[in-house]
């Protein structure tokens, strides 16, 4: 595991003990949003995400979120987020307390993996498999629901700050 990875993981258990447990990713104020276009093989599907591109909110995700909209999550770009080379990353869903899909994307803009209905509340390692420049987590299972799949094209815009 590379050293990158073990101090994120630090992070994450860091982060994890700190708080009450019932707090938001961020504040809905400071909140930026992209509107996610993925390409299917059944046409395109729009997904409307949370921004997480610092380092802090990058660790933190989706931790202590129940309620995630159906077209909703986040995006976790650009990674990392110093502007480093893409790398391969594993992930956990230790603090997250419901499922959730992750979806790992190439440089290339092309959906390198997806991760579907990962286990909440888990320190089971879920990697990437391939050096990633984004991620994306959304419900468990809405993956699939939407038709994504590996090798899709994704793209965004409007990050903003509401």
């Amino acid at each position: 595991m590379k050293v990158k990875l073990a101090i994120a993981a630090g992070l994450l258990l860091a982060l994890g003990g700190c708080g009450s447990g019932g707090e938001n990713v961020a504040n809905e104020a400071e909140t930026a949003l992209v509107t996610v276009t993925i390409a299917t093989a059944e046409g395109p599907r729009t997904l409307k995400l949370e921004v997480a591109d610092s380092e802090a909110e990058q660790t933190r995700g989706l931790m202590y979120r129940s309620n995630i909209p159906p077209d909703g999550g986040l995006l976790v770009a650009p990674y990392p987020p110093n502007g480093g080379a893409p790398e391969e990353v594993n992930f956990w869903t230790k603090n997250v307390p419901v499922p959730i899909d992750f979806i790992f994307i190439r440089p290339d803009g092309t959906i390198a993996r997806i991760a579907e209905n990962a286990l909440p509340l888990s320190e089971a390692r879920i990697p990437s498999g391939e050096p990633v420049a984004a991620i994306i987590e959304i419900n468990g299972g809405r993956s699939a629901e939407l038709g994504i799949s590996p090798g899709d094209a994704v793209s965004w815009r409007g990050q903003k700050k509401q």
